[in-house]
């Protein structure tokens, strides 16, 4: 029997807790549930592509499952339960949020157009992860990369709903058609055409198989390389750490610049204009790198876009250049990545003089 890490005590089976949940015990159900919330945040993420969409489609799950104890007769695994529950939580939440527009831009595949309410992911969400198999931590990380949740946002949502349900949390045909309230070949069919949509939007490798690939240090070299070129204005420098036919996108913004002398421009003109610095940290299991811009009425550089990217053997496939919702110009963005989301990134929201 598994224990509490922070009290040290014992963790009671799940069948005592269900029982005194039940019969109101809210520390119960906390306890039920708590060791599934990072994975149902992190499948309310792949659902909605945006992390504050996915926290308040997981409070409409667990008020949900709440409310649903006395109707769960075990027939399947708590876990089931609650992520076919999030599920459609995300999906009845999808349904309300206003119909947001997909873009023109692209993705570093050249097929895949950016939602423009994508948000990034912070690796720290995921939880500990220290339990699990190296496989099982890649394959989890696979799931959370830009590539992936872009392509699951362009399937029809209950597609969406299908294809997490059973290639991410594992549930079976059966399980998923007794919770989600249809048949097991509809199931089945919706499965196959998720697979095939997604699979033709993927690029041939992983983020996760090119980062072991390249190691943490000549990782950390790369972030160094690409941090001094912005801050020096250096376009030439940049430009070579690129692929031929890199892309740069800034969501929510629709605008994809393509190809080198595009983005050579684009530092030189937009870029390379501004005082910036930056830290490197992690996002989707992908490279990331907090970007600053000078403030003078903070007297520092304040938090305004987190770039995560993508790597394509030791160059840059794609930059992903998230800009927080203070400096979106754009009418009617309802987006709530903000400087205080830094913080979930392990970086500070300002930086101060230095030099």
């Amino acid at each position: 029997m598994s224990g509490n890490p922070e009290t040290g005590e014992e963790a009671r089976p799940e069948r005592v807790l269900i029982e005194l949940a039940r019969d109101g015990d809210q520390g119960a159900f906390g306890e039920l549930v708590g060791p599934y919330r990072a994975e149902l945040h992190a499948h309310g993420y792949r659902m909605l592509g945006s992390v504050h969409d996915a926290e308040d489609a997981l409070q409409d799950a667990l008020l949900r499952a709440w409310r649903g104890l006395p109707g769960f007769e075990g027939r399947s695994s708590v876990r089931s339960w609650l992520h076919t529950i999030l599920s459609n939580a995300a999906l009845d939440f999808g349904r309300r949020r206003a119909r947001r527009e997909v873009p023109a831009g692209f993705s570093p595949a050249g097929q895949l157009a950016e939602p423009a309410w994508l948000e990034p992911y912070p690796d720290a969400a995921v939880g500990d992860l220290r339990a699990a198999s190296p496989e099982a931590r890649y394959e989890l990380r696979e799931s959370l990369e830009l590539a992936f949740v872009i392509a699951l946002q362009h399937l029809p949502p209950a597609q969406r709903a299908v294809l997490i349900l059973r290639d991410v949390v594992g549930l079976s045909a059966a399980e998923m058609a007794s919770q989600l309230g249809t048949t097991v070949p509809a199931v089945t069919s919706a499965l196959q055409r998720a697979r095939a949509s997604v699979a033709g939007r993927l690029p041939g490798h992983t983020q996760q198989a090119t980062l072991r690939s390249l190691g943490d240090a000549q990782t950390r070299a790369l972030a160094g390389r690409y941090a001094d070129a912005i801050e020096r204005g250096d376009a030439d420098l940049l430009v070579s750490m690129l692929t031929r036919d890199a892309t740069w996108t800034m969501p929510p913004e629709s605008a994809c610049i393509r190809g080198t002398a595009a983005i050579t421009e684009f530092i030189r003109h937009e870029v390379g204009s501004v005082r910036w610095q930056h830290r490197a940290t992690r996002a989707n299991g992908q490279l990331a790198i907090g970007c600053y811009i000078w403030a003078e009425r903070l007297g520092g550089y304040a938090a305004s876009v987190l770039d995560v990217l993508t790597l394509d053997g030791g160059q840059i496939a794609g930059v992903h250049a998230f800009i927080i919702a203070e400096h979106v110009e754009q009418p009617g963005y309802d987006g709530r990545f903000t400087a205080a989301d830094f913080t979930r990134f392990g970086l500070p929201t300002v930086l101060p003089e230095t030099g």
